[in-house]
């Protein structure tokens, strides 16, 4: 995985890389990426978008104070990690809602691409490292 994930600044900042009325083919833009991240909002809708995540490895715990997320995964096998220790696997074309302000992170099973749909602008909050997370030992 990259070294350097994106700032919650960075994340609430990104704007939508697809304009309204154009045809996107999301299988190509996939194809695209070579980095072991990448998270990009690739259309905006009313005041939510649609992210376009392709990854290896495991994301950092956070939370989003004021907006649900829907994770769908298209390739792959996305876990969901909860605080707390529950956990919930996705396989291609399953689909959960994660609800806002729920402490989670996401891990990648080999190459996974999901997409994402949240509010545009969504606050990130890190909350890494939890006490009892038992990879911090």
């Amino acid at each position: 995985m990259k070294s350097e994930l994106p700032s919650a600044e960075e994340y609430a900042s990104e704007r939508a890389r697809f304009s309204a009325l154009g045809v996107v083919d999301l299988q190509a833009v996939q194809q695209e990426v070579v980095e072991d991240y990448e998270n990009q909002v690739a259309l905006d809708i009313n005041n939510d978008c649609m992210r376009l995540s392709v990854f290896e490895g495991e994301y950092r715990w956070h939370f989003h104070p004021d907006t649900d997320e829907l994770f769908l995964v298209m390739a792959g096998e996305l876990h969901i990690e909860f605080e707390g220790g529950t956990e919930a696997t996705l396989r291609e074309w399953q689909c959960m809602v994660v609800p806002a302000g729920t402490v989670h992170r996401t891990r990648a099973v080999g190459r996974t691409v999901n997409v994402t749909f949240e509010k545009q602008g969504a606050e990130t909050v890190f909350v890494d490292p939890l006490p009892n997370d038992p990879s911090n030992r």
